[in-house]
């Protein structure tokens, strides 16, 4: 194998890595803004008087 064939395979393993890198990335920041949006809505949904007072007929 000459020298520019080795060069063009280790361009394409390294372009193949970055790539790689990037969607991993991607997928976690998606991940942790899934979270927070979990978890911000899981505190707007606690209501501590929610049921404590009502009103009943027979």
């Amino acid at each position: 194998m000459d020298i520019a064939a080795l060069s063009v395979l280790k361009s394409h393993a390294s372009m193949g890595q970055a790539v790689g890198l990037a969607i991993a990335k991607l997928s976690m920041n998606t991940a942790e803004q899934a979270s927070e949006a979990m978890k911000k809505m899981m505190e707007l949904s606690v209501n501590p008087n929610l049921g404590a007072k009502f009103d009943q007929s027979v």
